[in-house]
């Protein structure tokens, strides 16, 4: 269980600080016989603020549980 509130914490955390994720994608636009192009495409999939507060929350939640338990 402790190591369960740690990772939700460091995820809450991790998400607050990026506030999304990032890849690039190659698409190619033109592909007649020899003649090829393609073009780099940068998206983003943001997380939210309220995810992450809650990941958060439910880490410190859980670590203060298993701490009054013991």
């Amino acid at each position: 269980m402790r190591i369960l509130a740690l990772a939700l914490i460091v995820v809450g955390i991790l998400a607050f600080a990026y506030k999304g994720i990032s890849y690039t994608r190659d698409r190619s636009v033109i592909d007649v016989g020899p003649l090829k192009a393609s073009v780099e495409e940068r998206k983003t999939i943001p997380l939210s603020p309220l995810l992450a507060g809650l990941a958060l929350a439910g880490g410190v939640g859980l670590l203060v549980a298993t701490r009054r338990r013991a």
